[in-house]
């Protein structure tokens, strides 16, 4: 994939247009040949005053996802979701656990309430396998999120929304190449992510240069943040931190400032501290996989395919990501990470 870098507005744009054809989409659901405008200007005075844009049944939908809590990119991921839901008039029901086997516990749970859809993360796909095959047996549509692009289809998955994580790696491993780095430090903070991995080692395939793996915890930060910084201080050709989230960004800046030495962050994921970064050149770029898209579009398209039978991609996984985002972007992305968005 290219990492050509574009203006803030035209890197901006994939997001703008895809959120523009999901509105057209509803919009042309309502709209009779004599009286779409006042179907339209229905739905909208519905929307504003805290009803639903749409007249299909309240169904209800649950999301079970493996973050851990307090991660502002899951809360990014949720708010989409919860926007889409109150647009699709659907009921939206929200879990997660950190832990695989509480995650399948909850899966289990969302079955057990006869939810008419299901989204679901699958960071250690093997271990989602039973518990989706008796989603199946229910007659409960499933999509899954963000992680595990790999088992979808496998687990009877409609399909998979978010980005192909090998893919990402590769733009990310272009970016770093193209920055002329030399000695990368790859942090993974989740042992046993299939992802995570795979960022990694796609990033490895095109860096060129040296290119090393380092596990950290990511549930305790401050022995992630010692762990980087007695890495750069033991190994002083790495020139470049590459971490696989905002917060294990912020983190890893701060490991180099215990270091004191120069050292390059560049990272997967935004958030406030990763924008403001970019912003001030502490962090050279961020691969963007749109995490509110994620959660936007798995409930809308349960909704499509439970009122219409619709599914984009005839089942093939819908991409969210890689998008390079430099300091050029900064400003443009600042307000909308500040309202959650982003």
């Amino acid at each position: 994939m290219s990492t050509t870098r574009m203006s803030p507005v035209r890197r901006l744009r994939p997001v703008a247009v895809a959120l523009a054809v999901l509105a057209l989409t509803v919009a042309a659901a309502g709209c009779s040949s004599t009286g779409g405008k006042r179907a339209e200007e229905a739905r909208a005075k519905a929307s504003a005053a805290g009803g639903s844009a749409v007249t299909t049944p309240r169904w209800k939908v649950a999301m079970v996802t493996h973050a851990g809590a307090g991660d502002a990119f899951w809360d990014t991921v949720r708010k989409g979701a919860e926007q889409a839901a109150a647009k699709d008039n659907i009921t939206f029901l929200y879990s997660n656990d950190a832990q695989t086997q509480n995650q399948v516990q909850l899966v289990q749970a969302a079955i057990d309430q006869k939810v008419d859809g299901l989204l679901v993360t699958l960071a250690k796909g093997d271990a989602m396998a039973d518990v989706l095959g008796k989603a199946k047996a229910a007659g409960i549509p499933v999509i899954t999120i963000n992680s595990g692009q790999e088992f979808s289809a496998r687990f009877g998955a409609l399909t998979h929304i978010g980005q192909d994580e090998s893919t990402a790696g590769q733009a990310a491993g272009g970016e770093l190449a193209a920055r002329g780095r030399k000695n990368v430090l790859c942090v993974i903070h989740e042992q046993g992510n299939v992802g995570q991995e795979q960022r990694c080692s796609g990033a490895q395939g095109r860096a060129g240069g040296a290119f090393q793996v380092l596990y950290v915890d990511g549930v305790n930060m401050p022995d992630a943040r010692a762990a980087i910084s007695a890495k750069l201080q033991a190994d002083p050709a790495i020139d470049t931190v590459l971490t696989l989230s905002g917060p294990m960004a912020a983190t890893g800046l701060q490991a180099i400032q215990d270091a004191r030495r120069p050292v390059e962050l560049d990272t997967f994921d935004l958030g406030t501290q990763v924008v403001s970064g970019l912003k001030a050149g502490t962090v050279g770029f961020a691969v963007d996989q749109q995490p509110y898209l994620q959660g936007y579009e798995g409930v809308d398209l349960l909704w499509l395919y439970r009122s219409n039978l619709d599914m984009l991609g005839g089942g093939k996984p819908v991409a969210t990501g890689p998008q390079i985002l430099t300091k050029e972007n900064a400003d443009a992305l600042a307000e909308y990470v500040a309202r959650g968005t982003r």
